[in-house]
């Protein structure tokens, strides 16, 4: 039997991590040079400083990070008006933080709570800055804020996908009854799952509504080439070839991980060309003086080379499950020894988004979900097509804020918990079981209108049905978007 030190890649986190360290100096030279510059303001703008300038940058983004950036939303424009934003701990675990975005607007303090489910997937979870930005005008947000793995030590034990559908469960519960979630492509199956495991326990804080976006809940449909690499090599050759240990002299030395610079190198190669004339665009705007264009490509980068690991079992447990035996679409999942089903989902709304160019999950992989969800009615179901879009325009960019978040919004407040009245007045409806008896009603002792010798007319009960305003009783049939043929990409 081989070892496990045997059955991992041995040498490539020590090799990377030597390679780190020995370029470190370089690019905090580069970037002390760069900023230097900003001193001598005369000199910055000769064609020769920007050149200078120009080579800095190149060099200083030579490398990953592996701390967090900062989400920095400290403010957030509401109906025209500055709202202040602060970070806080709603609820944290050895291997994740629930951060609660807390608008200091008493006025906002009733507006619907999202939990929105980043993915962990070799990028923190301010890749979402914008999606969360975009959300807190009109939402109380929660987002996962996931922790590097190699900051976590191995006392505090695994983390696989079953404890990734429960902390999603914990998190929803910390959150309460009647929230939302909102999860982004890899921790769509998650989600789903958690929801389900719910469902079946009738939880009571089961969320009202799921939206999931470009999400791999059945890889089988269009498959991508993400998709062919994870079927095209057995889990032994995955985890003998990309799960290393994390070099000691970190908080989570020795625990083996799929480290965030193999998964940033296999993102950075499936666009290469691309990632190739970004960073040539920022050199020649650079050395142009087009500083604002230049600014805007090494924002970019800064957090897209902001890199964390995948525990080993969690990495290897969502290849096996999602993207080579299909639990979830062929109903063979199990979280903790109980299967997974999404028909047990009768209460929480679904929304479904995919983007028309996703090269990551294709269109039709998401759209899955709603087949699962077979029990679930028809008024609570909807799905969307972006056109024009690639895996990262469904959650961030122009078409996500004008035409894929509007109805995000329209589904989370469709199904926000409220009173349901009856007339202008707004008088709550009464369960039955709460309305009193008919007292009796005393006879009049003579009545000016009733004929003479007529008998007294019995009283009568209304029924139920007829106790509602028809205009404002609910319609169960609702448009929903037609749904496309899944097409290959």
């Amino acid at each position: 039997m081989r070892s496990r030190a045997e059955s991992m890649n041995q040498f490539a986190y020590p090799a990377y991590q030597a390679l780190s360290d020995l370029m470190l100096p370089l690019r905090h030279g580069a970037a002390l040079v760069s900023r230097s510059l900003d001193a001598w303001p005369a000199i910055a703008q000769t064609p020769q400083a920007r050149a200078l300038r120009a080579n800095c940058d190149m060099l200083a983004l030579a490398g990953l990070t592996h701390a967090r950036p900062p989400f920095a939303i400290d403010s957030i424009e509401v109906d025209g008006r500055t709202v202040g934003v602060t970070e806080d701990i709603a609820d944290s675990t050895p291997f994740c933080s629930l951060v609660h975005f807390v608008k200091d607007d008493a006025s906002l303090s009733g507006q619907p709570r999202v939990l929105v489910i980043a993915p962990m997937s070799g990028h923190f979870a301010t890749l979402l800055r914008g999606t969360v930005r975009t959300m807190l005008a009109d939402h109380d947000v929660y987002i996962t804020d996931w922790h590097n793995p190699r900051d976590v030590a191995l006392i505090h034990g695994r983390f696989g996908f079953d404890e990734y559908v429960h902390h999603i469960i914990d998190f929803i519960e910390t959150i309460g009854p009647g929230s939302h979630l909102l999860a982004v492509c890899q921790p769509t199956v998650a989600a789903l799952s958690a929801v389900a495991l719910m469902a079946a326990d009738a939880h009571p804080a089961q969320p009202a509504s799921m939206t999931l976006m470009a999400g791999p809940i059945d890889t089988r449909i269009n498959p991508t080439r993400v998709n062919e690499l994870a079927k095209s090599k057995s889990l032994a050759w995955f985890e003998r070839n990309l799960i290393s240990a994390v070099p000691y002299g970190f908080a989570g030395g020795g625990r083996r991980v799929y480290p965030g610079f193999m998964q940033l190198n296999a993102f950075l190669a499936m666009n290469l060309p691309r990632h190739i004339d970004s960073f040539a665009d920022m050199h020649y705007e650079r050395a142009k003086g087009d500083q604002d264009t230049a600014d805007a490509i090494r924002v970019f980068y800064e957090e897209y080379f902001a890199t964390m690991d995948l525990t080993a079992e969690f990495y290897l447990e969502t290849v096996d499950t999602v993207f080579q035996r299909h639990a979830l679409p062929l109903h063979e999942l199990e979280v903790r020894g109980r299967k997974v089903e999404p028909s047990a989902i009768r209460r929480t709304a679904l929304l479904t988004v995919e983007g028309e160019r996703d090269d990551i999950c294709a269109v039709g992989q998401t759209l899955a979900a709603q087949d699962l969800c077979d029990r679930l009615r028809p008024y609570l179901k909807a799905h969307h097509v972006q056109t024009g879009v690639g895996h990262y325009g469904v959650f961030n960019g122009k078409r996500w804020e004008r035409q894929i978040y509007p109805r995000v919004r329209a589904l989370i407040y469709d199904n926000e918990a409220s009173p349901t009245n009856v007339n202008a007045r707004a008088q709550p409806i009464l369960p039955l079981q709460s309305i009193p008896p008919p007292q009796a009603v005393p006879e009049p002792a003579a009545s000016t209108t009733a004929q003479e010798g007529a008998p007294d007319a019995p009283l009568q009960a209304i029924p139920p049905e007829q106790m509602l305003d028809p205009a404002t009783s609910a319609d169960d049939a609702s448009d929903q978007d037609e749904r496309p043929a899944p097409a290959a990409q």
